[in-house]
């Protein structure tokens, strides 16, 4: 979610049918075959979300610091034995919004260096070590924070990248969150309803819908 370091994440799905036929809400305007999500022309394939959930599953099993920056009190465990939903939307969500970002800053006229985006690695690593109660000098917290947000580490740049896309545009005086939504808003970002929906005004992809098809529906 934009203006926090670590997106969030929770789904529930409750679907009930009598007679009726149960259909995905949505199911007229669905992406292209094999793609999870397409935002504009470019194309998330459901073969990239299954492999990017199962590298952060492997990856996060095996970071102590990882776990305990996701743990919540309140909440059960994560769920690692199979493809949750909430793993794949939850993922889906930062592959796109980490574009949306991108069209934020050209937006906003603002451009983003690999420099900034060190400093934003270096701010994530600071951050987690403040967490964990560790020495500021401890490098690796930002792979920790981005298995933490539900992604491998690979994707640690990007996350970074769209915290120094934050950074700049609020330097800039522009409203981040204001300008995340309105650019989510005005792009084309269609979901495979498999996954459920992206909505632009929380920034990320709900739950899968279920709703019983009338006769005279077509679907």
């Amino acid at each position: 979610m934009p203006g926090k370091s670590v997106p969030g994440k929770s789904a529930k799905i409750v679907a009930a049918a009598l007679v009726a036929t149960v259909a995905l809400t949505g199911c007229g305007s669905s992406p292209k075959v094999g793609a999870a999500a397409l935002v504009d022309d470019d194309r998330i394939t459901v073969t990239t979300l299954s492999q990017t959930v199962r590298d952060w599953r492997e990856q996060f099993r095996a970071d102590p610091v990882a776990n305990q920056l996701r743990a919540n009190p309140g909440d059960p465990a994560p769920q690692l034995a199979g493809e949750s939903d909430s793993d794949l939307r939850g993922a889906l969500t930062l592959l796109i919004n980490f574009r949306v970002a991108e069209e934020a800053a050209e937006r906003a006229g603002v451009k983003v260096t690999g420099t900034q985006v060190d400093q934003a690695v270096a701010l994530l690593d600071r951050d987690a070590n403040r967490i964990m109660g560790r020495p500021p000098t401890v490098r690796g917290g930002a792979e920790s924070i981005t298995l933490a947000s539900g992604l491998p580490r690979r994707h640690t740049r990007d996350l970074a990248r769209l915290v120094a896309t934050q950074m700049a545009v609020r330097q800039a005086g522009m409203r981040w969150a204001q300008l995340f939504r309105g650019t989510a808003g005005a792009m084309d970002i269609e979901v495979n309803p498999r996954y459920g929906g992206y909505d632009p005004r929380e920034v990320g992809v709900g739950p899968v819908r279920y709703r019983l098809s009338s006769p005279d529906s077509g679907i």
